[in-house]
């Protein structure tokens, strides 16, 4: 993602966004991938997805001081409200966005354990 688009999707974007650094060979940011994208889905339009490619966008990963993968920030008005850095279960990830991001759904979201480096 290029600079301008990166202004255009993120920045200048009338919906909170959450952007998701990750890389190719992150195996934890392949596992959080897929649940993000089904929080999008659960969630309809109340939120826009960007994945970022951290190797490929070294500046952008300089800017937002990224140094875990995956580093998940949420952005509103162009600035970033919250950042979770590292691998999160499912469950703790749905309440972390769920108490940033604007009217999340009210559904009755069952656990799934994820692996944690956080011992």
């Amino acid at each position: 993602m290029g600079e301008q688009t990166f202004v255009e999707e993120v920045l200048e974007s009338p919906n909170p966004v959450v952007v998701h650094f990750g890389a190719p060979w992150c195996g934890p940011c392949k596992m959080i991938e897929p649940l993000l994208t089904r929080f999008q889905a659960e969630w309809g339009k109340q939120f826009k997805l960007i994945g970022i490619n951290a190797d490929e966008n070294l500046k952008l990963s300089s800017r937002y001081r990224i140094t875990t993968l995956p580093t998940i920030l949420l952005f509103e008005g162009g600035k970033v409200i919250h950042r979770l850095e590292g691998l999160h279960r499912r469950d703790d990830l749905w309440t972390e966005l769920q108490r940033v991001l604007v009217h999340p759904p009210q559904a009755n979201v069952q656990p799934e354990v994820i692996p944690s480096d956080r011992g």
